[in-house]
């Protein structure tokens, strides 16, 4: 038998399963797992499985995730305290959000959590990751707030020159004159810890100029996740230089995980 995991909020372990929502019980997809030993576990991933319940505080309730999403999932106390800010400093017209990379859904289900917005949207590219997403949101008891697309965030939000094919021009339209976007993107991998100071003029596959200049075609209000040594003075030079721009970071157990460039026109933070 494989050994427990400790709840990190405990410290004990979980001698009796938690009460489950009703889920649909559906077969997980191809390349979507739920750990549930320490021995089925990948090597590289064993230290990020020991921080699951804070990741997702419900994850013994049956949470999906792919082998991936463990290096990029933002843990739920930050999530919960981004979509805290988010609702606080959001221009008084904008009432949907979208969440462009929303991954197994950490970003996406607190935005729905928090009551603030008439509608949530969000984008996933990867089939697997957006089925964990979904299925999360059941669990969090969130799904019916949210609509989701399968697709690249920037032909679905015509966030490129000109539209394609594959864009929502409701949704565009809608996230031009009520939404916002926040988006969480690949950092390229967990070498980004690594650096002293992240760069983020190459960071990989977008980096942060080419996020910034393709959301402000769809609405000028952005707010990009990013790795906590981001270079703030490459940041500064990709905006426009007769604005002030809030960068905030947010931090567990006393040290900075990520930080959020609030961009565009925003309240100022007050808590």
């Amino acid at each position: 038998m494989g050994r427990k995991r400790k709840n990190a909020d405990s410290g004990e372990d979980q001698a009796e399963p938690p009460t489950k929502n009703h889920i649909p019980s559906t077969p997980m997809p191809e390349g979507v797992h739920h750990y549930e030993t320490i021995d089925e576990v990948p090597w590289d991933l064993q230290k990020y499985w020991h921080q699951g319940y804070s990741i997702f505080s419900k994850y013994d309730e049956g949470i999906w995730m792919t082998d991936d999403a463990w290096f990029g999932v933002t843990h739920e106390s930050v999530a919960n305290t981004i979509a805290q800010h988010v609702a606080e400093m959001a221009p008084p017209n904008k009432s949907i959000i979208i969440d462009a990379f929303c991954g197994v859904g950490g970003n996406t289900i607190a935005f729905a959590l928090s009551g603030k917005w008439k509608r949530v949207y969000a984008i996933e590219k990867d089939a697997a990751t957006l089925a964990c997403a979904k299925h999360n949101a059941e669990i969090y008891g969130v799904a019916d707030r949210i609509t989701w697309f399968h697709g690249d965030c920037f032909e679905i939000l015509g966030a490129m020159d000109g539209r394609t094919s594959k864009t929502v021009d409701a949704l565009k339209a809608i996230a031009g004159q009520f939404g916002i976007i926040f988006g969480s993107p690949p950092w390229g991998g967990p070498s980004y810890r690594n650096a002293d100071i992240f760069d983020v003029d190459s960071m990989e596959p977008y980096t942060f100029k080419h996020l910034y200049e393709s959301f402000k075609n769809v609405t000028p209000n952005v707010v990009l996740y990013l790795p906590r040594t981001s270079d703030l003075r490459q940041i500064a030079k990709a905006l426009d230089g007769t604005k002030k721009t809030q960068i905030v970071h947010y931090c567990t157990r006393g040290s900075s995980r990520a930080l959020c460039a609030y961009l565009g026109e925003w309240e100022t933070l007050k808590s």
